[in-house]
């Protein structure tokens, strides 16, 4: 067993990258993920294990940084809220069209615009759809409890460098400002330069005489170029949806009305699941892990069992889109959401269940 620690969910993703040896991390402060950088200045690790902590002078900055960190072979991370990782949105694309591995860190507050510091699930558009311009997806991973907080650093850098692309942990307020027992593993050493080297032939290493020169960039101007690249990158992102699909099914083996839900609603969704199975309502929920790629054939095959689904969201009705695509009109799908900060309560679901669709 590897060292419990009770912490918030933004300090468990900073503690989780120390352990597991990232190179760097950019951030900008801005509510409710500013203990990220908070704790990564307290704990001072780069007079531990060398990793390089800057305050950028804006988002903007440091998404270029982890850009530039990326195309070296470093494992480089950044952190923000809704309106700072619009900011990014740029660097994002860039790094998904130059094929640059990294970690983006969200944890979502209500909007649009400033909003509020509150939580919210309102940015699953931004984070599943692209974000930036191009026909790009970056893979995102939805932590429902603190410890996956954690876990997901070192789950999202491994697939960011499996694929060469950058993977996003889609959190928000709730998860990020709550506190948990983590449990983490024993320091792992940062990767040396010349395993780098050896693991990693695409990166700006410095040019030896037995290769050609290393060239990054999203640009080419030449159209059929441009396309073949696009085409590379679609087979990619196929792949993803081939083999990375993540979910958590609860009481779905004889549900008749199905939850959809991740992330803090899909905690909610839980407590809703057992006492509606307390009234004798067959009630189930399946949680997506990943959110792109998202579970779209475990849903096709729910829909062949259950009466309706009802998608659980922080916001106006985001990922109802995508559970309407994988249902492909076999069965209903209804949305529950508040927004604004606002958090439903699990008693308040089960009446919405119960007068709304058992009732209705």
């Amino acid at each position: 067993m590897g060292e419990l620690k009770l912490m918030k969910g933004n300090e468990a993703i900073a503690e989780a990258a120390i352990r597991m040896g990232a190179d760097a991390y950019f951030g900008y402060p801005i509510t409710p993920q500013s203990e990220v950088l908070e704790y990564f200045m307290a704990e001072k690790p780069y007079e531990k294990t060398g990793m390089v902590i800057i305050q950028a002078e804006s988002e903007i900055a440091a998404i270029n940084m982890v850009y530039g960190a990326a195309a070296t072979g470093k494992r480089a991370m950044t952190s923000s809220s809704s309106p700072g990782i619009s900011l990014k949105q740029e660097g994002l694309t860039y790094m998904a069209g130059a094929e640059l591995p990294c970690l983006v860190v969200n944890v979502v507050r209500g909007g649009p615009g400033l909003g509020t510091i509150q939580p919210a699930q309102s940015d699953y558009f931004q984070a599943t759809k692209g974000g930036g311009h191009g026909d790009y997806n970056l893979l995102v991973l939805a932590p429902a409890s603190v410890q996956e907080m954690a876990d997901f650093v070192e789950l999202g850098f491994e697939l960011a460098f499996k694929y060469r692309n950058p993977v996003m942990i889609l959190s928000d307020g709730v998860i990020g400002q709550m506190m948990e027992k983590v449990e983490f593993s024993e320091q792992k050493l940062r990767m040396a330069d010349e395993d780098i080297i050896k693991n990693y032939p695409w990166a700006t290493t410095g040019r030896p005489s037995t290769r050609e020169r290393n060239i990054i960039t999203s640009l080419d101007l030449d159209s059929a170029r441009q396309e073949r690249h696009n085409h590379k990158l679609q087979k990619k992102y196929q792949q993803m949806r081939d083999t990375e699909v993540r979910f958590e099914k609860i009481e779905c083996d004889d549900a008749e009305y199905l939850l959809i839900a991740y992330g803090s609603s899909a905690r909610i969704a839980q407590k809703v699941v057992q006492l509606c199975r307390a009234k004798g309502h067959k009630v189930g929920l399946l949680r997506p892990i990943t959110l792109f790629p998202f579970p779209v054939d475990e849903i096709n095959k729910l829909a062949d069992q259950v009466k309706l689904m009802l998608t659980l969201e922080l916001s106006a009705g985001q990922m109802i889109e995508d559970v309407k695509l994988a249902v492909n009109g076999k069965v209903k799908v209804e949305h529950y959401g508040r927004m604004g900060g606002m958090i439903y309560s699990p008693t308040e679901i089960v009446e919405v269940i119960e007068q709304k669709i058992i009732g209705g």
